[in-house]
């Protein structure tokens, strides 16, 4: 087969797919990037006081061997591997995560109330939700409900907890019995290696966006940068992009986000754009900052349900990899802070609310405010894929018709679907589809969710 396959977006799927169609002999593809750097939300920056921040808090974990491989080559297996240490502050003190593994290090009062809450829920024979606020304490009663699972999806997800599926829950919650728990309790027992990324391993040098840079020597000049693509003429079957450009496709794979996708055909194909209306997002801004001090902590990350700081999670990201940090004494905390049209915020003060945050939450204190010798903001408009009630009916309006069209959306955004939206995930996704336009091979990724593929809803 030797069509032409163009690809938008040099972010871990197109890039993904990209590298497996070299490697597979297949040299008729192009790589087309609106940004002057690959690595799209996996991407890494250098500050000019010389600490480096990726956007988030990434950590590299894997269900795949051939991803696993592929990072290994390309990095030369130059990785720091880490055991998670990953807590939760709270009650002014921090729980070990899983919080609801770990209800012996709450006060007497709230301990007492989610185990009673857990047991009645474990016990509870009808259960019939059907959103993610009805499911939560459902399973796992109404006190851990109040203290964390409401207020910190609230404040992650930044959309109505109510309008979300339940559906998506799989490996990203832990759902435990009320019998581990208690014996958890009794015992004074940590309970802290659930979940794939228990342990992770991140770059020594360059943060995440190390892995993707890594990509393009490999590709060997198939990628080029400021291409943004802004129209998609699907009779000709030809992109257009912003600097007035044109590139001709047989098979076009798109990484870009659905919903703007839907909005550039040409001719336009209002009932995709009106159906991608109901592909919901939460936007983020995520903050950096570097102390000319040591690091206090051993952690990896916290999350924060509580309303005395904005921000959902804070990463010591100088503890993944030293060389995030110049020489010396000095350490990072990045902070992630959702917002959207349900949950607006102050882009203007944002940073300064942050700060005060992690000094009202206990995690630096208020003089080590004169040791902050570097902020970076990063605003994401796309963060998260919110898995809303009505994403999967528009996804299988949308996906197969472009399908059609020999139109392939992939990755964290181009498909839409959270629960394979992780590095790997997405890496995988790009390849697959790339063994699938070569030989149609099946896509495993991508198989359970059927819906996409307009066989259910």
């Amino acid at each position: 087969m030797d069509k032409r396959i163009v690809i938008i977006g040099a972010g871990p799927t197109g890039l993904g797919c990209a590298f497996r169609l070299l490697e597979c002999g297949h040299k008729n593809f192009h790589v087309f990037e609106a940004n002057d750097y690959a690595g799209g939300l996996s991407s890494s920056f250098l500050d000019k006081n010389g600490f480096t921040w990726d956007v988030g808090g990434h950590v590299l974990f894997s269900h795949y061997d051939y991803f696993d491989k592929l990072l290994d080559n390309l990095l030369k297996k130059r990785f720091l591997h880490h055991t998670r240490a990953s807590w939760i502050r709270i009650f002014d003190r921090f729980v070990p995560y899983p919080f609801q593994n770990n209800l012996r290090y709450l006060p007497p009062d709230a301990m007492s109330e989610c185990l009673s809450g857990l047991k009645s829920a474990t016990f509870q024979k009808d259960k019939n939700s059907s959103n993610f606020r009805e499911w939560i304490p459902e399973i796992f009663g109404n006190g851990i409900a109040r203290y964390f699972m409401f207020p910190y999806n609230e404040k992650t997800w930044a959309y109505p907890l109510e309008k979300m599926s339940k559906t998506w829950i799989a490996e990203r919650v832990s759902v435990v019995d009320f019998e581990r728990v208690r014996k958890n309790v009794e015992e004074k027992k940590d309970d802290v290696s659930w979940g794939p990324n228990s342990t992770f391993k991140f770059p020594e040098n360059g943060g995440t966006g190390a892995i993707f840079r890594a990509f393009v020597p490999t590709l060997k000049g198939h990628v080029a940068f400021n291409r943004k693509c802004i129209r998609i003429n699907t009779k000709t079957s030809t992109v257009h992009f912003k600097d007035g450009s044109s590139e001709p496709y047989d098979y076009l794979v798109t990484t870009a986000p659905l919903t703007e996708i839907a909005k550039m055909l040409e001719p336009q194909r209002n009932d995709l754009a009106v159906a991608a209306e109901n592909l919901v997002f939460a936007s983020g801004v995520m903050i950096g900052l570097g102390f000319s001090r040591p690091c206090p902590s051993d952690k990896c990350w916290v999350y924060f349900p509580e309303n005395k700081a904005p921000f959902y999670r804070m990463t010591y990201f100088s503890n993944y990899s030293p060389n995030n940090v110049p020489q010396g004494n000095y350490f990072s905390l990045m902070v992630e802070v959702s917002y959207s049209n349900h949950k607006k915020i102050d882009k203007s003060n944002i940073v300064n609310e942050a700060i005060e945050g992690l000094v009202q939450t206990g995690i630096i204190e208020p003089e080590w405010k004169a040791d902050i010798v570097s902020t970076y903001v990063i605003d994401v408009p796309y963060s998260y894929p919110v898995p809303s009630l009505g994403r999967n009916l528009a996804l299988s309006r949308i996906v197969p018709e472009l399908a059609q069209m020999n139109i392939f959306p992939r990755g964290r955004f181009g498909l839409w679907i959270y629960e394979i939206g992780n590095m790997d995930h997405s890496v995988m996704q790009g390849a697959e589809l790339a063994d699938f336009l070569l030989d149609e091979k099946p896509q495993s990724t991508i198989a359970p969710y059927k819906f996409i593929l307009g066989e259910e809803k």
